[in-house]
């Protein structure tokens, strides 16, 4: 790296953690952990309420996908600037920062009914969230003992992947009794806690880093992700029939370019792209996004099944979810051991290609739901998630030293983010790509503006206009929860194909092992 800070003055002493009593520490993790959930169930709660909120505010599978998306593309944009800006003026101080904004925001989104505001308010959400989840996990990497921080980011990353889960269940409880503005309330009460909490536990930490601020690196990145994103999002849309989407996310990949030639001739980067070339580093931010890329696709997708195809309620659907924290959690616990032992370019791959697995056990769900075939596949991908998860993220936060930690912090949040805003976005847009293409065979005898809101999402399927359409109505549901089964199995077998690919790209780029007992440069 060009321009190595000076060490931490909160943590300048290297023992400075020991200074925290072991009462502290814990509470200091169910602290964090607390904050993570609240930013992660914000995605995946959400979901829950699709169904319901599609159809009470009428929005359309596209305006769907950007009232979910909106939040983690201003969330993965503005990440690595939070992270250096919570390492520069105080961890402590932007996490609750972050907490109010977020709380505030969808306080301001549980009023709302227009699918415009709403997108637009889950990007403040999003905003908020940038300065919640790198701070989570760098106050960890600093608070805790090299002995105990493995552990320590174990239990993150089980959060980070069960907390989802937790809050499908939580926001499918609350939809049983209240409207889908519940969710937001959930998302407030959250983030009172986490400033209740935050006040209370976390110590101030921040590192004595005397370099400017790289403004412009944080423009670039903000820019780039949410173009990608975008692009994406309504290629999808327009069927790849329009230039502008085009265009948009062309203009994406050349802030990507930008970005990373600033970054590399900047004296103080946000991220230096030459930690790239340390194989931990690369490795880990490569897997953690493609993990992240599947599992919040699936998430999309899947509920919107269980909710449209099979019938479940909002609380049902989620209940199916609760055996992935099962088959995710211990063995996100007892990964880094096991890496340790048998090598990361063996557990990790293995993880993946079992992730692989789940998904296509799930692609061969039909119209007649069976649980057991589907609780089969959830539980073999919880379990690769699970296995992968942990060493991926310890590579890079063992991939670079103390003083780094907010840097290392906010690369894997940004890959998780990153990952989730493409896999909804690339997985959705299959999703209903798939779905227009194969119900329009079914729509040619229907009025031109009935047809056009079929086409647009399932959801139309089983309002009230479709009564008007007498004994044609039930054949035109049974069609569309068809094309809705063929559009899932294709989301998901490419979200395997990509896991796949990246099981055999980390077997090859990944390092050989990655130590569970101390943060240093893994071999």
């Amino acid at each position: 790296m060009t321009n190595t800070p000076a060490p931490s003055v909160a943590h300048s002493a290297h023992g400075a953690h020991a200074e925290l009593s072991p009462l502290r520490r814990r509470l200091i993790l169910i602290t964090m952990a607390l904050a993570l959930m609240t930013v992660m169930s914000a995605v995946s709660g959400l979901n829950v309420a699709l169904p319901s909120l599609a159809r009470e505010i009428g929005a359309t599978q596209t305006e769907l996908t950007w009232i979910v998306d909106s939040y983690t593309v201003a969330f993965a944009g503005l990440l690595l600037a939070a992270g250096a800006i919570g390492d520069r003026f105080g961890r402590k101080g932007i996490l609750i920062i972050g907490l109010a904004i977020f709380g505030a925001a969808a306080a301001g989104a549980a009023f709302t009914t227009d699918a415009n505001s709403l997108i637009v308010l889950r990007a403040v959400m999003g905003i908020g969230a940038a300065g919640i989840m790198p701070t989570t996990l760098s106050v960890i990497t600093t608070s805790f003992p090299d002995a105990e921080r493995p552990k320590a980011v174990g239990v993150w990353v089980g959060v980070a992947g069960s907390g989802a889960v937790l809050g499908l269940f939580g926001t499918g409880l609350l939809l049983e009794f209240f409207e889908w503005h519940s969710f937001f309330w959930l998302n407030v009460v959250l983030a009172i806690l986490g400033i209740i909490g935050a006040i209370l536990v976390v110590p101030p930490s921040k590192e004595a880093i005397t370099g400017r601020f790289d403004v412009l690196g944080a423009a670039l990145s903000l820019i780039a992700v949410s173009t990608l994103v975008y692009g994406i999002i309504e290629i999808a849309d327009t069927s790849g029939e329009e230039a502008l989407p085009f265009v948009i996310l062309g203009s994406g990949l050349i802030a990507l370019v930008a970005f990373v030639l600033w970054e590399r001739h900047h004296p103080d980067p946000l991220l230096d792209p030459r930690l790239f070339a340390i194989r931990g580093f690369s490795a880990g931010s490569l897997t953690i996004f493609i993990q992240f890329f599947a599992a919040f696709g699936f998430f999309f997708t899947m509920l919107q099944y269980l909710q449209f195809v099979v019938g479940l309620s909002a609380l049902q659907a989620a209940a199916c979810m609760l055996p992935m924290p099962l088959g995710m959690v211990p063995l996100a616990r007892l990964a880094p051991a096991i890496a340790e032992r048998v090598g990361y370019r063996k557990v990790v791959p293995a993880g993946l290609i079992l992730m692989a697995v789940g998904f296509v056990i799930m692609s061969l769900l039909t119209v007649d739901f069976n649980y057991l075939h589907f609780v089969s596949g959830l539980v073999v991908f919880a379990a690769g998630m699970g296995l992968a998860g942990t060493p991926s993220t310890t590579a890079i936060t063992q991939s670079l030293p103390r003083e780094k930690q907010g840097v290392a912090s906010a690369v894997n949040d940004v890959a998780r983010e990153f990952g989730s805003a493409l896999g909804i976005a690339v997985l959705g847009g299959v999703l209903a790509s798939v779905y227009r293409t194969t119900v329009s065979d079914a729509t040619t005898q229907l009025p031109a503006d009935i047809a056009e809101k079929v086409q647009e999402s399932i959801a139309f399927t089983q309002s009230s206009m479709i009564s008007t359409l007498g004994p044609a109505a039930d054949a035109l549901t049974i069609a569309a929860r068809a094309a809705f089964v063929d559009a899932t199995a294709a989301s998901l077998l490419i979200a395997a194909a990509a896991l796949v690919v990246t099981a055999v790209a980390t077997a090859v780029i990944g390092p050989r092992h990655v130590r569970a007992s101390a943060v240093s440069t893994p071999e």
